[in-house]
């Protein structure tokens, strides 16, 4: 099939080249021309592993194509995949303003019979109002159908989602689209859910709040745990092997952050509201996880008294492994009330330091993990990157001037690290 996808960003582009390689011809429109340029080149905005290497080997091939033209794309398209962001407005709702400007750009374009499906995130109703778009602006003689085919991918692991998804979502009232779309994601092997455009839209948002649930439910087992004398890890571990459970997203933390769900939280917080239900335990959900985030500082607190003038060594800026995306990052609050107490911030991120430096004000990048512990008065973990993990803490506990740790992630054993003369907190633990 020709198909288009409009946005670039990590559901668009990883979605694209991961159906150029199942031998699809896949265009992806851009609004700049400078990223489009580099995308051209193999030139990844983002970092996601294996992402580079699937691109330029699409583009190579002329499978996947990028313009900035919704004429040369969408034209010759079976299917255009709405793929923009929506970012959450000052009240928590959905900013669908992208989505149906170019709704209209691709209603313009449409030549023949096609199927227009959204893989933005987007409130219920709102597949409607692009459908009311499309009939209005498309060419007299053409034929649009509409859908709603969300996304479930992970930052880190997008590829490996996208070729193995839990769950394919396809929301559409015409059977002629549903058979096409269907047809469309024949190469991938994953139950299908086939409903209408409301149902579809709602699955999104309830998935990823359903999620960002069980991490503040986890973040108060572990604060209970403090209180109590109990350890969360275990606690959690107990809860989590009942198959009705699972243990999946029921690690204590400094929080959830990313693209997905403080701004999914909001905006079904929001429907809600608009829709005179009040969504309480999703408002707990969100009062948790800034709790988690000022936990940390009161821990750091803890340790140190006063805060002014003391060193921090901060390893982890991203919200979390693998990415470099800094959207909502926990570390974002965090070094924001530690620099407000007076703490001075050293801090180390294998890909989030380009992004991190247009965010924080007076903060020092280190070269390495090691580097940010010098002179440190303490040493903060928030982000769980696999090269933290096996650091020689004998090296560390040289370089510190004070030992002190807060294990924000759990990544180590407390009492090797107690008995070694660290001052070690963990979440929960």
């Amino acid at each position: 099939m020709t198909v288009t996808f409009v946005g670039h960003g990590y559901v668009g582009l990883v979605t694209a080249a991961v159906f150029a390689d199942f031998g699809n011809t896949v265009y992806v429109v851009g609004h700049t021309e400078e990223k489009i340029e580099k995308l051209k080149k193999g030139i990844i905005p983002i970092y996601e592993p294996g992402l580079e290497e699937l691109v330029k080997k699409n583009v190579t091939a002329k499978r996947l194509i990028f313009t900035l033209d919704f004429k040369e794309s969408v034209s010759k398209s079976d299917i255009v995949f709405i793929a923009v962001g929506t970012p959450p407005t000052k009240t928590g709702d959905a900013d669908l303003s992208t989505v149906l400007q170019v709704a209209e750009q691709i209603a313009q374009n449409i030549k023949g019979y096609t199927v227009v499906a959204t893989k933005s995130t987007v409130p219920t109703g709102t597949n409607k109002k692009v459908r009311r778009i499309l009939e209005e602006y498309k060419p007299k003689g053409t034929e649009v159908d509409y859908a709603s085919v969300p996304e479930f991918l992970r930052e880190g692991s997008a590829i490996s989602d996208t070729v193995h998804p839990d769950r394919i979502v396809i929301g559409t009232e015409s059977k002629r689209a549903q058979d096409l779309l269907v047809k469309f994601h024949s190469p991938i092997n994953a139950p299908l859910v086939l409903t209408n455009f409301d149902t579809a839209e709602l699955i999104k948002y309830a998935a990823n709040s359903f999620l960002a649930m069980k991490i503040s439910y986890a973040n108060s087992i572990a604060k209970l745990s403090e209180l109590l004398g109990a350890d969360a890890l275990k606690v959690l571990e107990g809860i989590g092997a009942d198959k009705r459970i699972g243990n999946m997203f029921l690690s204590p933390g400094p929080g959830y952050g990313g693209s997905c769900f403080p701004k999914d939280v909001k905006a079904l917080i929001s429907i809600a509201k608009d829709n005179d239900y009040s969504f309480s335990l999703l408002e707990d959900v969100e009062n948790i996880n800034q709790q988690a985030k000022r936990d940390i500082v009161r821990k750091a607190r803890r340790m140190l008294g006063d805060l002014r003038g003391k060193k921090i060594g901060i390893l982890g800026l991203a919200y979390k492994a693998n990415t470099d995306d800094m959207r909502d990052a926990p570390a974002i609050d965090i070094i924001n009330l530690l620099q407000n107490d007076g703490a001075k911030i050293t801090a180390y991120d294998p890909k989030a330091v380009e992004n991190a430096s247009q965010i924080f004000k007076n903060v020092t990048y280190a070269k390495d993990a090691y580097s940010v512990t010098d002179d440190a008065d303490l040493l903060i973990v928030l982000t769980e990157w696999n090269e933290f993990v096996e650091l020689d803490f004998s090296v560390i506990k040289r370089r510190m001037k004070n030992p002190n740790v807060i294990d924000g992630r759990n990544l180590y054993p407390a009492e090797k690290l107690r008995k070694a003369g660290f001052n070690y907190i963990g979440i929960g633990r």
